[in-house]
């Protein structure tokens, strides 16, 4: 599996683990997709205090990112980059295995029969 992440994600997440409070090394980034939003999936990013025993690890400088393995097949090739515009400003994910996307670019879609039925955006 592989998870790319740009410089300027990986300094915005590394400062939000840093940030917290008791922070030790161990401690990271965890990556996933759940079900929901208007298209079925959703990604979530959370700060964890270490990874679980079936996690892929994967470092970028002092980053730690840990995915599980339901996640794994949907965010391979994923690209997580981070904008700071006027207009726009957050994290944004590039990821080849959406077939469709929504507006907000936090929801997406998977070929196959995997993708749960989305809720409609309101």
């Amino acid at each position: 599996m592989t998870v790319s992440i740009t410089e300027l994600a990986e300094l915005r997440l590394r400062t939000f683990v840093r940030g917290t409070p008791n922070y030790t090394p161990q401690r990271g980034i965890r990556l996933a997709v759940k079900d929901g939003g208007c298209n079925g999936y959703e990604y979530d990013i959370k700060i964890s205090n270490a990874p679980k025993p079936d996690d892929e690890v994967t470092e970028f400088g002092a980053l730690r990112v840990f995915v599980d393995p339901k996640s794994a097949p949907l965010l391979d090739g994923i690209v997580v980059d981070y904008i700071d515009g006027l207009l726009e400003s957050g994290f944004k994910f590039s990821n080849p295995n959406a077939t469709d996307t929504c507006g907000c670019g936090k929801s997406f879609q998977a070929a196959g029969d995997c993708s749960p039925t989305g809720t409609p955006c309101s």
